[in-house]
Order: structure tokens, then C-alpha cells, then sequence
């Protein structure tokens, strides 16, 4: 006859580690990392939407690569902090339902919204990851999919909040070895003192940070060895999508390349060399991506408005931006017109000193200030007024 494990019982976990008063204070500082990752996270979809009601600023050029980095060190320090939150309250799980409809209702809504906040944020830091390394294991859009998953998390993070503000409070009131809130059976110590628990907390948390940190902060570089980019890569600028994972081809850049402006039935080509014996200007900007990388460079070529002049766009134009390459979510963008008008954005020829390699957009880019980094389009070949 086989004797099968009784499921295991709240009573079963006697640790004074597993406490409120650890639990509500590792939460509040995941409940800051998750606020600014949601924030931030809010600013980069904002960023990439093609209608902006309140166009997307162009100054300071560094703002995106500050939010975006913001969010994935935030998201990246979420992680220990939620392995030691769920630890802490794991004996919750196997606790007994009240008695009463009343009661049980009250208990039922709680543990489906902690159910509902567990689970998106579990799939939040997941995905997020699985970005960073830019490995898609799945059919549905990242962005839109990350995006609404967002608004799931923090709504289920206020009302949990909500429902534990009285603990919260009482538990930052008093010491973190106060038995006010503690479950009955937790009396057994732990393997190291509440505070020993918390101290190894702060510092795994640091740790994640550091380790992951260098993709946004350069002199963090050498030590962050769990970072996906290290900043660097041809002409000392990470890249993403090569050309030849474009399907950019030779002939497409070569003699017969044109860059086309077009402005209603006004129309203007240039070949490379046009573009080179025009006024070249340098601005030095950073560019940040999506994935959490960024990097400073020093671009130069044409600017942009001085291309839209050639055909006689008007002031605060909206153009869309069409690269060379056959197909992608971004082959065309939209650029909104401050930034077309921006003196800083350019079409770029060069890149810190050198010809643009092809994998960073040979002929020619877009480089505007303060736009993520997909929208930074490569082996640009048309460039028209939006009507």
C-alpha cells in the first residue's frame, strides 16, 4: 500500500523569518521598483506610438536612455525582491479557509487579486528578461502583450496595497523583530536574524543591479557580467538587426542607391555623393534601445530639415522615414515635428569619425535626439511629408 504526503499546512512553517515584518518591508521597496518600472515603462510605449496627441520631447537627448535604463535596472532589482517576498508569505497558501460566506467572499476576492499580482508580475520580469537577450519564445507581440500586462500588475499591486496598508503601517512602526503580526506557529528561529535576512536581500538586490547595470551605465561595464550588451560593437556601437538580417543586398547600396525627399508632387533625389557635398553638421548623441542598452556616439551628416527645405515641406512637417530594407514591424517610421525640425536630427553618414558600416545603416540613418532606438531607422531611402 503506498502512503502518499499530506499536503503541507500553515502550521508547518515555523520560521520567524516568514513574518510581516520582513515581508512588508521587502514589498515596499518592490512596490517602489515595480511603480517606476510601470512609469517608465508608460514612457517608452508612449515613445513609440506613431499618434502622440503631445509629441514626444526632443530634449534632453539623454531622456529616453535615463527612463528606459531606469527600467530595466528597476525590473532587474524586482527579481530578488520578489523571490524573498514570496518566500516570506508562502505559508499563506496553505492556510485554512474562514468560516461564513461573509468571511470567505472577503478571503477569496483577496487571495484572487494576490493571485492575479503574483502572476503578472512573475510574467512581467519573465518576459522583460527574455527581451533583454532578445529571444522570443512566443507568437504574440511583446509590446503590446508587456504593455497590457503592466496595467494588470500595478492595478493588482494598489489593491493589495490597499488591503494591507494597516499591517504595512503597523509593521514600519515598529521593529523588524516586533511579533505583533506574526503567525502563532512561526517562533522557530531562523538560519540568520530578521535583519541578517533583510541585509542579504539589499545586497542580492544590489548585486542583480550591478551585474546588469553596464548596458546603460558605461563605467559599470567591466563588472556588469549578467549584461546582455556591453555597449560596444562596430564603431563602438552595439547593433541589433545587421544588414544581412535586414536582407539588405549590395545592389541596393550601391551605385544606383537614391535618396529620395518627397513632398506632395515635389520630388528630390540624391546620390551619395550629393548627400556628402551638402552642408554636413556633427552632433554628439546617445542611442538607447529598447532592450535597455544605450551607447554615446558622435554622428554626422545632413540635417534633416535641411533636406525637407529641398522640396519645400513646411515648418513642424511630419515625415515618414522608409528604409531599404523589405519588410519589419519598422521599415517605415513616423517622425514627428519637432523632431524634423530639430536642429540635432540628422541623416547621417558617418558614425564617431567613420563611414557608417552597413550594419549600422549604410548609406545613411536617421539619428534624432530622445528617440528610442528602433525608431532609428537604418538604410534610409525615402523620406516623405506626411499629409
Amino acid at each position: 500500500m503506498i502512503t502518499r504526503p499530506s499536503p503541507p499546512q500553515e502550521s508547518d512553517f515555523t520560521s520567524r523569518l516568514r513574518s510581516p515584518a520582513v515581508a512588508a518591508r521587502v514589498g515596499t521597496w518592490l512596490g517602489v521598483c515595480f511603480g517606476i518600472a510601470f512609469v517608465t515603462g508608460l514612457i517608452s510605449h508612449y515613445a513609440q506610438n506613431h499618434s502622440q496627441p503631445i509629441p514626444f520631447p526632443t530634449s534632453p537627448s539623454w531622456g529616453y536612455r535615463l527612463t528606459q535604463g531606469l527600467h530595466i535596472v528597476t525590473g532587474t532589482a524586482s527579481i530578488p525582491l520578489l523571490l524573498v517576498k514570496l518566500w516570506t508569505v508562502f505559508p499563506k497558501l496553505f492556510a485554512r479557509p474562514p468560516r461564513g460566506m461573509r468571511k470567505l467572499a472577503i478571503e477569496g476576492l483577496e487571495r484572487a487579486s494576490i493571485g492575479v499580482l503574483v502572476a503578472a508580475a512573475i510574467f512581467q520580469l519573465a518576459s522583460g528578461l527574455l527581451n533583454t537577450a532578445q529571444w522570443y519564445p512566443w507568437s504574440y507581440s511583446f509590446r503590446t502583450t508587456h504593455y497590457a500586462m503592466g496595467w494588470i500588475a500595478i492595478g493588482a499591486l494598489v489593491v493589495h496595497i490597499a488591503v494591507k496598508l494597516p499591517i504595512i503601517r503597523g509593521v514600519w512602526t515598529n521593529d523588524v523583530d516586533d511579533t505583533t503580526y506574526d503567525r502563532p506557529e512561526a517562533t522557530a528561529p531562523g538560519a540568520v536574524s530578521r535583519r541578517g535576512l533583510l541585509r542579504t536581500t539589499w545586497v542580492a538586490t544590489g548585486v542583480a543591479v550591478i551585474a546588469t547595470a553596464g548596458s546603460t551605465v558605461p563605467w559599470l561595464r567591466s563588472i556588469s557580467f549578467f549584461s546582455v550588451r556591453d555597449g560596444e560593437g562596430p564603431q563602438g556601437v552595439p547593433i541589433n538587426k545587421t544588414a544581412a538580417a535586414a536582407r539588405i543586398t549590395e545592389d541596393m547600396v550601391g551605385a544606383d542607391y537614391r535618396l529620395t525627399m518627397v513632398n506632395g508632387e515635389t520630388q528630390s533625389s540624391l546620390t551619395l555623393d550629393d548627400l556628402r557635398a551638402m552642408t554636413q553638421r556633427t552632433e554628439s548623441l546617445p542611442i538607447a534601445c529598447v532592450e535597455g542598452w544605450s551607447a554615446g556616439a558622435t554622428w554626422s551628416g545632413v540635417r534633416l530639415r535641411d533636406l525637407l527645405d529641398l522640396v519645400g515641406a513646411p515648418p513642424d512637417s511630419e515625415v515618414v522615414v522608409t528604409s531599404l530594407q523589405p519588410s519589419g514591424p519598422y521599415r517605415a517610421t513616423l517622425l514627428q515635428g519637432n523632431f524634423s525640425d530639430d536642429d540635432r536630427t540628422l541623416i547621417a553618414t558617418r558614425l564617431n569619425g567613420e563611414v557608417l558600416v552597413p550594419d549600422h545603416g549604410y548609406p545613411c540613418r536617421l539619428i534624432a535626439p530622445n528617440r528610442p532606438g528602433v525608431l532609428q531607422t537604418k538604410w534610409v531611402t525615402r523620406i516623405e511629408v506626411s499629409t
